[in-house]
């Protein structure tokens, strides 16, 4: 069964909500069969990082608060972080532009990781207070997850994934998603926000119950397992 996420790299309340269908996801016994699609969004696609910025002063002018209050406000979400067991350290993130992300998860997902890739990016940026918009940084983590440098560069040097990534955002907008994290389940249910671990165990439960009764498993009747038989690289001869 597939799961489509919608999520930036920038939205703490993304970092958390996947903590939260990850522990979730773990708990089921199914786990095994459901696929996991990390599809692109951009909070702020117009923003591009400039020296000095910070995240207080970031969101002071995004949403015209006092520093003071923009601070409060960010305590409470580091707090949602940790219970999630996640680390969010605002006093170190680095706002960014987070195009070059989304591409470089779209190469690593055709390479197989891209759900590491994604928690490479969330931890640098939330954790670790790196810029997910340099070059440098992006190549970094990209060797994290085992992925080719060289390879690496050519995305980051390039658009070839950029049209990956308009597609995902477009998708985003043609489905009326007007705030991330969002989950759509076996393209039938949807989940928006950062729910509690209970709340994707029910939905997931309640999906794929209704996916199986399409798909059941396949039931082999009779004849010896070990009969011969040719695979894509050899036959039993």
């Amino acid at each position: 069964m597939l799961i489509e996420i919608w999520s930036d790299i920038m939205c703490p309340f993304c970092y958390i909500g996947k903590a939260h269908f990850e522990k979730a996801l773990d708990s089921l016994s199914f786990k095994d069969k459901i696929e996991v699609k990390y599809k692109s969004y951009q909070l702020d696609p117009n923003y591009h990082h400039v020296e000095g910025d910070t995240t207080y002063k970031y969101l002071s002018a995004s949403k015209g608060m006092p520093l003071e209050q923009v601070k409060e406000m960010t305590n409470h979400v580091e707090q949602m972080g940790r219970n999630a067991g996640v680390n969010i350290n605002f006093s170190t993130n680095i706002p960014a532009n987070t195009f070059k992300a989304h591409e470089l998860i779209h190469f690593a997902a055709s390479e197989g990781k891209g759900t590491a890739m994604k928690e490479k990016l969330f931890k640098a940026h939330f954790e670790d207070g790196l810029n997910i918009e340099d070059d440098s940084v992006l190549l970094s983590l990209a060797q994290e997850v085992d992925l080719s440098e060289d390879a690496a560069k050519e995305v980051l040097n390039s658009d070839k994934y950029a049209y990956e990534v308009k597609q995902d955002i477009a998708e985003a907008q043609q489905i009326g998603i007007r705030g991330v994290p969002f989950f759509l389940l076996n393209r039938k249910y949807a989940i928006s926000g950062a729910q509690p671990e209970s709340v994707f165990v029910e939905a997931l439960e309640k999906s794929f119950s209704e996916w199986k009764e399409s798909n059941p498993d396949i039931t082999f009747l009779g004849g010896d397992s070990s009969a011969p038989s040719c695979t894509d690289d050899k036959c039993d001869i």
